[in-house]
């Protein structure tokens, strides 16, 4: 009888310090690759790919005998250069762009369409490393009524701009919608909320984060780390409020303790 041969792992990892807490979460150290411009903190990467040559990049894979691959990290949309594909990327390119088209939720889904028709299995964090994406509960400080109706507020509007593939969180205080996250992303929404005078908005309010309605969990969780409660503070608020089940918190405990720290409440909803 033939053994099958066990698998091997490899993280596409983008900047940030998921991928280490990722790696770090792991029984044996994958192999780990990077787009071209995107290096993860704290972590040696094993190699640098272009998506102009992707299609050589997968082959690269199967030699090394890779068969699940897992993505961690922030990648933003590369500017392509014609003139580096290679003959087998050029034919991904139409259903790429396609994509890219409609939204970052469409573009992920054809990358990941794009690895799995090369035959590799795709792992998510939250299969991976479970501890990195915790469950319902209050984690720091406490909830209150208030902090119960703008939580019910914001992920209704969560929801409704994820429909339409624009953003994963907003802030919302007293009912009231004081941003909303595009794709400038999270740290530039708070801090325009941090520049919204006092007299226009009512006392501390919430930050809000959760996945896209039909997002592949597979990709692009939303993260949430020490240096988003700062800007959290920073702005004014009182608590940030996630998806239990659908965020990645980079370090918990220390999250806590910062939580602690700043008079936040931290609250897996």
């Amino acid at each position: 009888m033939t053994v099958p041969a066990p698998a091997r792992l490899a993280i596409i990892a983008g900047s940030g310090g998921l991928p280490a807490a990722l790696v770090a979460s792991l029984a044996e150290r994958p192999l780990i690759c990077a787009p071209e411009g995107f290096a993860p903190a704290g972590l040696d990467v094993d190699q640098t790919f272009r998506v102009e040559r992707l299609a050589l990049f997968l082959h690269w894979l199967e030699d090394q005998g890779v068969t699940e691959v897992a993505f961690a990290g922030a990648v933003q949309r590369p500017r392509l250069d014609p003139s580096l594909f290679d003959p087998a990327t050029a034919t991904m390119v139409p259903r790429l762009l396609a994509a890219m088209g409609q939204g970052d939720d469409a573009t992920l889904r054809e990358v990941l369409a794009i690895f799995e028709e090369a035959g590799f299995a795709l792992r998510g964090v939250a299969d991976l490393a479970p501890a990195l994406v915790p469950g319902p509960g209050v984690y720091a400080g406490g909830v209150t009524a208030q902090d119960e109706t703008d939580a019910a507020r914001a992920a209704a509007i969560v929801q409704a701009l994820g429909a339409v593939d624009v953003g994963q969180g907003c802030v919302v205080a007293g009912g009231l919608c004081l941003a909303v996250e595009a794709l400038p992303g999270t740290d530039a929404m708070l801090g325009f909320v941090a520049q919204i005078p006092a007299s226009l908005r009512p006392a501390r309010g919430l930050f809000y984060k959760a996945p896209k309605p039909a997002q592949d969990r597979r990709i692009d969780l939303p993260t949430l780390g020490v240096q988003t409660l700062r800007h959290a503070a920073a702005a004014g608020l009182g608590g940030v409020v996630w998806q239990a089940g659908g965020v990645i918190c980079l370090d918990l405990p220390a999250m806590q303790q910062e939580a602690d720290a700043l008079g936040l409440t931290l609250w897996a909803r």
